[in-house]
């Protein structure tokens, strides 16, 4: 039993098993840590804050063991789990369990439709995989253009442009509808509880369906059959980030841009391009691919086949070519540069400040031939036409 000064309320620490409680400590203990510290890259985060009973939605069971877990199979695959200080819980299975395995911790998560338990397994006798070299080369590699304009998701480098889904834009208009009813009523009622809840799960719904549409978009492109994935490296902090304010010599704040901006920085989080190239990773490694993040620099302005910046402004979707007599697409031409870059077959650019960069050294010539075969294989709307 403890007693807490500030409340007179009196604690028993008894009730909750050992682990949680030291769990506690040690996530206070690396907050603080990188607050005054930082990270492995030296980054602070903000300063801590407390957070209510009603916040704390985890539990972690550290040194779980077998004998915790029975299986029972009559209606359905059902789990009966023995926790200590909790007892006999019942949990529905969404995968088969491997054999030969050894329970190490149990994570128990409360969400706004229900409880999930996370079981971290262990099993000696599985060998540590090594992946193979893989060379690339201008066959088994796939260029990757993250888009954010109108539906497409994805420019690939084959010339095919993947659809996005917009979940957030989708149920946009659900979510004010339900923070407009939340907001009207009085905090702490049973009504705004009931309210909150309900946008809860609807953040859920949100977040599982754009996450299961980038594992279908992820396993789409595995099945291209290609060894080495080039994806451009956003700086998605400094994409999404707010404009500065402006003042003028009276310190009124004059127009800075910031109502179109948000709404930019809405559609890039909404498009989580951080979390889908992370599950890109783990997808195509299963298969002994790779996919490496390349630096985007003019791959977006420079034609991929002649060394010409023709994609100068952002409203350039498409280019005329009257020589080739071919049109070519600003986000198709994009991933064929990042290919390129990939493949170090990018010419090398020199800037000077307040002029326009300048090819020094190129080889566009040595696949100007290969590009232009993609591109000509590829119909695009005006084609049809």
């Amino acid at each position: 039993m403890a007693l807490v000064k500030h409340s007179g309320e009196l604690l028993d620490f008894s009730e909750p098993y050992s682990t949680i409680l030291q769990n506690v400590c040690k996530r206070v203990e690396k907050t603080f840590e990188r607050f005054v510290r930082g990270d492995c890259n030296g980054k602070r985060s903000g300063r801590p804050r407390f957070k209510g009973n009603a916040r704390y939605r985890t539990m972690l069971f550290d040194g779980a063991d077998g004998a915790w877990l029975k299986f029972c199979t009559i209606n359905g695959n059902w789990l009966f789990m023995t926790l200590p200080k909790v007892g006999l819980v019942q949990v529905r299975m969404h995968r088969p369990f491997p054999e030969g395995f050894t329970l190490k911790q149990v994570l128990v998560t409360k969400k706004a439709d229900g409880w999930y338990v996370s079981l971290v397994l262990s099993d000696e006798t599985i060998p540590d995989s090594i992946p193979n070299e893989i060379i690339p080369t201008w066959e088994n590699s796939l260029g990757l253009d993250a888009v954010l304009h109108e539906d497409t998701y994805l420019a690939t480098s084959e010339g095919e442009k993947l659809p996005s889904l917009k979940p957030l834009r989708k149920n946009e208009a659900k979510k004010g509808i339900l923070q407009t009813k939340k907001n009207a009523r009085r905090k702490g009622s049973r009504s705004r509880k009931k309210l909150a809840k309900r946008e809860a799960r609807l953040g859920l719904h949100i977040a599982r369906s754009r996450k299961d549409f980038q594992y279908k978009t992820a396993h789409k492109l595995r099945r291209t059959g290609k060894q080495v994935f080039f994806y451009e490296k956003l700086n998605l902090q400094g994409l999404s980030k707010r404009n500065a304010p402006k003042q003028d010599e009276s310190g009124v704040y004059l127009p800075n841009g910031q109502a179109a901006k948000s709404g930019l920085n809405k559609s890039w989080n909404d498009a989580a391009f951080g979390q889908f190239f992370s599950i890109l990773g783990h997808i195509v490694a299963k298969t002994g691919a790779v996919a490496i993040e390349q630096n985007p620099a003019y791959t977006s302005q420079l034609l991929s086949y002649r060394d010409d910046f023709i994609f100068t402004d952002c409203s350039i979707r498409e280019y005329w070519d009257e020589a080739e007599k071919l049109w070519v697409d600003r986000d198709i031409n994009a991933a064929v540069n990042l290919k390129r870059v990939g493949l170090d077959l990018f010419p090398t650019l020199k800037r000077r400040r307040g002029k326009s960069p300048v090819v020094v050294s190129s080889m566009t010539h040595s696949t100007s031939k290969e590009v232009l075969t993609a591109l000509r294989s590829i119909r695009s709307p005006r084609s049809i036409a």
